[in-house]
């Protein structure tokens, strides 16, 4: 496993715990299919489908937290990457209908995770 590999493996490691103590219920991790991949699949503790893209970069030396240079995990989520979690997004809700509440539906939300040794940062975006 690269180390690129490791810490998106991690940050989606955190990203679970954090979704998990807001009361969310994991549905999947890691869903790929030809048409598109998903990090995480989850219910809000609304019952609402949710499509959550984790964004995770670690930042070395003793800077503060969040920022790194300038660069932020948000940066990592580009417009074409937005375009394709939604088409990915509306496939998965299309071909498993007895995940979305017809009253909640779904939505994609970010994680933005930054990571310093022991410590890290998590922004969520609610419906980006």
């Amino acid at each position: 496993m690269t180390s690129k590999n490791q810490l998106g493996k991690l940050g989606e490691d955190l990203a679970c715990r954090y979704l998990v103590d807001k009361g969310f219920k994991i549905l999947e991790r890691n869903f790929r299919k030809p048409w598109g991949e998903l990090d995480i699949i989850a219910k809000s503790p609304d019952k609402t489908l949710v499509f959550v893209e984790v964004k995770t970069m670690r930042q070395f030396g003793n800077d503060k937290l969040p920022d790194y240079d300038g660069i932020t995990s948000e940066m990592q989520m580009t417009g074409a990457k937005i375009k394709k979690t939604k088409r990915a997004a509306s496939l998965y809700a299309g071909n498993y209908p007895e995940f979305v509440d017809d009253k909640k539906g779904w939505r994609i939300d970010l994680l933005a995770l930054t990571v310093n040794g022991e410590n890290y940062v998590i922004k969520h975006y609610e419906n980006i």
